[in-house]
């Protein structure tokens, strides 16, 4: 039997399934052709997740620790005696010191609007410590509301055949957003030229027409050199700008400071090409930027992606069909998220913590975490710092609850490890970062073992803390048709009905949709063209210590941490994490192809196999993917080498800074 699904995993495409189960087990997961993003296939990751749904080491069963923590040893318990002793223990901790003792830790290890968003509710009627989301997207996000105001839009991905130049700027399409590969070749067939930049040499650069392989840390200056000689030459849209845009004397001072001749020596690119480019970035009308959140993760991402996403509003891109930019397309989505998340049940003076600091604050002394509940989410593996985090996770005093689909390395340190359905066993709502289309799922499947939804154990749990807000206990139905009733004009053509029926609609965007056209979305509607020099940061640059950059851009197999355990996945990637390293810097090191290196920065040590290739720039080394600690062969994160600083804008993590050195 074939059966419709969204695929969770944090991905822009989020694709519409067609799961097919087979005396209950899932045996087969596809694309559903039916879908206009879709289009009938999944990547080379979720083509495999039937192997993870219905894997031997899926935790089915409620436990509870019996070693110390972190030796990951556990017996079996029934709901009940875990959720009476969670409560009971969490009632102390709130008696005792406070419900800013507690604190829940999760991000987007299902992209399902109920099952990642709605325990907060849980948390905000406890008047629990709140949590910054900024692990991932925090500083793109802040970046792009900058410029253009709140609701992160972009050109739709149906229009982008339309688009006749074509910049991949710090994004691997082809792997981490394959869904648009198809648009992009219609566009090439209609005579587009595509440019991708990335000091990575991968699939979509040799997908596209050229590849400039950049110095780490410089997409802000190339970016302003854009502005600079388009000021110049006088191809900037002065009726646009005069209508719709602000600072400009502030960006035409931050760009002077980039001259062709300067910025190809800072870039480690041609000056004569660099020239050419612009001209014909410039002068063609539907002009597009696809831009990733990669290039943001380090100290100066934030106004990198300011100077890069302001280009189309200074050449009036934004007017074309196919011309503009995107970063994400998830501000199109209107829902009711207050009563979904809490918001009305904010309480004041609450303390937010920013879960790139967990280390740090894991180690508090003044007013210390006693109560941490982690779901969605592996921050022993994907938090910075990683021993840091682990030594936080190891205290004897920290009451740790984890809900999870395996035994990650966070679940080691659990106290209760709970076993949470995935997304084939639960009903949820999904918006996109990377199309228009709001989609509704049903399980296709029953629970295995006695798996249980994430609501389903907040709502639980309220009771027994006597949590009396109404809202806590709706049922994922009545939640998701309060989501959707909104009056926004996008969704004027989304009722619950229809979308239980259809399962997925697009957004009302309207015809010839051009989010930008009109100007921003900011109080006064123009386009803001800061920064000022003052403001703009680059990024931390090696030394003789630390010769090297590390950059960790995703692989073509390891999502995350997410299919980390597969052993079909790990032995796809290789049978252990790799680090790509230049020829002439395995040369200069001493390292040869296959061996194991040790690759240290000021946080940390760890050890990764050699690939010695020019698909790494030279000065940079490249980790593919973020492996479970477990399974790498020091047991050690890539995490260990990031350290907890943050971002220019939106507080967000610095994975792609580490300054490093590499020995045998």
């Amino acid at each position: 039997m074939k059966l419709p699904s969204v695929c969770a995993l944090d991905c822009p495409d989020t694709c519409a399934l067609h799961i097919t189960v087979d005396n209950g087990r899932v045996v087969k997961l596809e694309g559903n052709p039916d879908h206009p993003i879709t289009r009938g296939f999944a990547c080379a990751k979720m083509y495999r997740y039937p192997e993870r749904h219905e894997h031997p080491d899926r935790l089915l069963y409620p436990q509870r620790r019996i070693g110390p923590k972190g030796s990951g040893k556990f017996e079996r318990i029934s709901w009940e005696t875990a959720l009476d002793e969670i409560s009971s223990r969490v009632q102390e901790i709130l008696k005792t010191h406070g419900p800013q003792s507690v604190l829940p830790y999760c991000y987007c290890g299902t992209m399902g609007v109920i099952e990642s968003q709605h325990p907060l509710a849980f948390f905000r009627a406890l008047g629990a410590l709140e949590l910054d989301w900024s692990i991932c997207a925090a500083t793109g996000s802040a970046a792009w509301e900058a410029n253009y105001g709140p609701f992160k839009l972009g050109v739709d991905p149906e229009e982008a055949s339309k688009s006749r130049f074509i910049i991949l700027w710090g994004i691997n399409a082809l792997r981490s957003n394959s869904h648009f590969a198809p648009w992009l070749k219609e566009a090439r067939q209609n005579g587009a030229h595509i440019l991708h930049i990335d000091p990575f040499r991968n699939e979509t650069s040799r997908f596209s027409d050229e590849h400039w392989q950049i110095r780490v840390g410089t997409d802000a200056a190339l970016a302003l050199a854009f502005g600079r000689e388009i000021l110049h030459q006088n191809w900037h849209d002065s009726a646009y700008l005069e209508q719709h845009a602000n600072n400009l004397d502030d960006y035409r001072q931050a760009c002077e400071l980039w001259t062709i001749e300067r910025t190809a020596d800072f870039c480690g690119i041609d000056a004569v090409r660099l020239r050419q480019v612009i001209q014909q970035y410039a002068t063609t009308r539907a002009s597009f930027i696809k831009v990733g959140y990669g290039l943001t993760r380090n100290e100066g991402g934030g106004n990198a992606l300011r100077a890069i996403t302001l280009l189309p509003a200074l050449t009036g891109a934004w007017q074309h069909a196919g011309g503009g930019a995107t970063l994400s397309t998830s501000g199109a989505f209107h829902l009711n998220h207050r009563l979904n998340r809490g918001e009305h049940l904010r309480q004041p003076n609450v303390r937010t913590v920013n879960m790139n600091l967990l280390a740090d604050e894991l180690a508090r002394q003044s007013q210390p975490i006693q109560a941490l509940f982690v779901f969605n989410s592996n921050p022993a593996a994907v938090a910075p710092d990683s021993s840091g985090v682990a030594k936080g996770l190891s205290r004897d005093d920290l009451f740790t609850v984890v809900l999870e689909h395996f035994q990650t390395d966070t679940a080691d340190y659990a106290d209760y490890l709970l076993p949470a359905t995935d997304f084939l066993e639960h009903p949820d709502l999904y918006t996109s970062y990377g199309h228009y289309y709001l989609q509704w799922s049903e399980p296709v499947v029953e629970p295995r073992g006695e798996c249980k939804p994430n609501t389903w154990f907040f709502r639980e749990l309220a009771k027994r803390l006597q949590l009396a807000e109404p809202t806590l206990h709706w049922t994922s139905h009545q939640l998701a048709e309060n989501l959707v009733s909104s009056q926004h004009p996008f969704m004027q053509d989304v009722t619950w009905e229809r979308l239980q029926k259809a399962r997925f609609i697009k957004m009302h965007l309207g015809e010839n949709f051009r989010p930008y056209i009109h100007g921003s979305h900011h109080a006064d509607k123009k386009i803001h063209f800061s920064p000022s020099p003052q403001q703009l940061h680059f990024e931390e640059q090696p030394t003789p210590e630390f010769p090297l950059r590390l950059i960790s851009p995703p692989g073509p197999f390891i999502l995350n941490t997410s299919m980390g355990n597969l052993e079909s996945i790990r032995k796809m990637a290789g049978n252990q994490p790799q680090v790509i390293i230049h020829p002439d810097d395995a040369t200069r090191y001493g390292v040869t192809d296959g061996a194991v290196v040790r690759i240290t920065s000021r946080t940390g040590t760890i050890s990764r196999q050699a690939i010695v290739s020019s698909d790494a720039r030279q000065g940079v080394l490249v980790a593919l993917g973020q492996w479970w600690p477990k399974f790498s062969p020091d047991k050690k994160s890539l995490n260990e080498l990031t350290s907890q600083r943050l971002t220019d804008l939106g507080g967000g993590s610095t994975f792609g800074n580490p300054v490093v050195r590499v020995e045998c």
